[in-house]
């Protein structure tokens, strides 16, 4: 369990910043540049320097099209750099997964927070995540990810998605699971067309009634790609715009490939909205 200290993050006034480190060799943009635990740790090291307040690390890429791996492979890909994170720092710690056992030995090895792009649907993961009492965030995703962009569809996305998350949401509480322990995230990119990416962005605050704080995950995604005609290492800019949007629609958690950067955009932000306070 972790102390109430680590998870005043969730609480916080201001956006916190949730750095990704993906030890995969297929995530769709920093795949195989962290494979080792040492140079998982380091980029950690350097996330958190640059202002990041939460690192997510993730054993399987979740891309579209992506082929699903074992427990045991993403395992072996994970808790090595855990540890080797939590030799210098006690940063909270993420764990991108969908699988309990996972969860469990993630949180063993030293992770904080659970974060399931399938909602703790997986058989066990509600239960592990109940046991584990320690902060989940629930996504939403229309199929999975091999198909999920084959042809998403929806009556209307935001209210649609909206309707899934407070269902899930339900459920973790009849579950066992603190409301003030679940964060809910609408699942950018996941199962969504690049219109129905936007009127997610547009429609954000709408998800802020759930009553738990608010995650978005837009960095270098290929929506923004669509609409940049940019590849992927080109992407700053529209992450940096998308960052911006989000946390004026009422984000919580901006999580991002480019810390530093989305640190300085967020600050000119604050400091707007702090002079609007007192005019």
């Amino acid at each position: 369990m972790i102390e109430r200290s680590e998870r005043s993050w969730l609480k916080a006034d201001q956006a916190q910043i949730m750095g990704i480190l993906n030890i995969t060799p297929d995530s769709f943009s920093d795949g195989g540049l962290f494979l080792s635990a040492e140079n998982a740790a380091e980029q950690a090291r350097r996330m958190e320097q640059e202002g990041a307040s939460i690192i997510d690390i993730g054993g399987e890429s979740t891309r579209p099209g992506a082929l699903p791996v074992t427990a045991e492979q993403e395992l072996e890909r994970v808790i090595p750099a855990i540890r080797a994170i939590r030799e210098h720092s006690q940063i909270p710690i993420s764990i991108d997964t969908s699988k309990p056992e996972v969860m469990r030995e993630a949180v063993k090895a030293g992770a904080s927070l659970v974060n399931d792009v399938y909602g703790l649907r997986t058989p066990g993961a509600l239960e592990a995540a109940v046991e584990l009492e320690v902060p989940v965030c629930i996504m939403h995703m229309q199929g999975e990810p091999r198909t999920m962009q084959a042809n998403p569809r929806y009556s209307n996305v935001v209210e649609d998605v909206y309707r899934f998350l407070s269902e899930r949401v339900q459920a973790a509480v009849n579950a066992g699971i603190a409301k003030d322990k679940i964060i809910v995230d609408p699942g950018f990119g996941f199962g969504k067309t690049v219109e129905q990416n936007m009127a997610l962005l547009y429609g954000l605050a709408r998800f802020r009634d759930l009553g738990c704080p608010v995650l978005i995950g837009v960095s270098r995604k290929s929506t923004l790609g669509a609409i940049l005609d940019r590849p992927v290492d080109k992407r700053l800019a529209g992450s940096l715009a998308a960052a911006v949007l989000a946390r004026i629609q009422g984000a919580d958690i901006i999580r991002v490939h480019d810390v530093a950067e989305t640190v300085d955009a967020l600050k000119v932000l604050a400091a707007m909205k702090a002079i609007g306070e007192y005019t």
